[in-house]
């Protein structure tokens, strides 16, 4: 039995109903499943009914109840991938809090192992100085002093050997002049800094020269937050692009 995420449909419905489809293939009530995963019979509900977004734990918990097998394991992550995939503007951001939407990424950092980021047009808050920080955080009428502080507590998560990171950048990104020239270059010392971090690899895609492909990441002027929960998934980006490391 297998599934193609593309050919889903609405990926947080077809989880939904994939699930109990799992279940009942299974024999196994709500309540009986809630037992084997340690979950109350109404979260369960809500799971198959679309109401409530299963994190990846949660996921797992539930196909090893149902005795999935591997194949169908594999797809029903990668289906649960698009499902926490959300396009939110800066209006539904706004409306939610800049700092509760911190909070939620170091939830997600502190529960994953092995990061990859594609930056295509700005540098990532955990490579930023607090000046490029608050620069990026121009837009917004709020008080913002909160969400630069926890942006740079997140940055501590760099520090944890146990974690691997590859950061992928345009030169575009590290280049754009969002500061003044002094304070810039302080950001790409910065950037050199990191990379004598064992766990850490940092490349930049020059400008310069033939390249057969585009950029695929092209989210603006909407931001494409992948919320991944669970101790091996993590923000991820796979391409097939040469790393291109340089002394930046």
């Amino acid at each position: 039995m297998t599934f193609d995420p593309e050919q889903l449909g609405q990926p947080k419905q077809e989880l939904a109903a994939l699930l109990k489809v799992l279940r009942k293939r299974a024999g196994l009530t709500g309540d009986r499943l809630a037992r084997r995963c340690n979950m109350s019979q109404s979260k369960i509900s809500r799971i198959e009914n679309g109401k409530a977004q299963p994190s990846l734990l949660d996921l797992e918990r539930i196909l090893r109840a149902v005795v999935a097998p591997p194949e169908v394991i594999e797809e029903v992550i990668a289906l649960a991938r698009l499902a926490n995939t959300e396009w939110q503007d800066l209006r539904s951001l706004r409306r939610r809090g800049l700092e509760k939407k911190q909070t939620e990424l170091a939830a997600l950092e502190s529960s994953s192992t092995e990061f990859r980021f594609f930056l295509l047009s700005m540098i990532t808050g955990l490579l930023s100085t607090p000046e490029y920080i608050r620069a990026s955080l121009a837009h917004s009428p709020a008080d913002v002093t909160k969400t630069i502080a926890r942006k740079l507590e997140r940055q501590e998560v760099l520090y944890d050997t146990k974690k691997r990171f590859t950061f992928i950048l345009t030169e575009q990104a590290v280049r754009w002049p969002l500061l003044p020239p002094a304070a810039m270059a302080m950001q790409i010392d910065r950037l050199a800094s990191l990379t004598h971090l064992t766990n850490v690899k940092l490349g930049v895609i020059p400008i310069a020269g033939y390249k057969p492909m585009t950029p695929m990441d092209t989210c603006s002027p909407r931001w494409k937050i992948m919320r991944c929960s669970g101790t091996k998934y993590g923000p991820c980006w796979r391409s097939g692009l040469p790393l291109a490391v340089h002394d930046l």
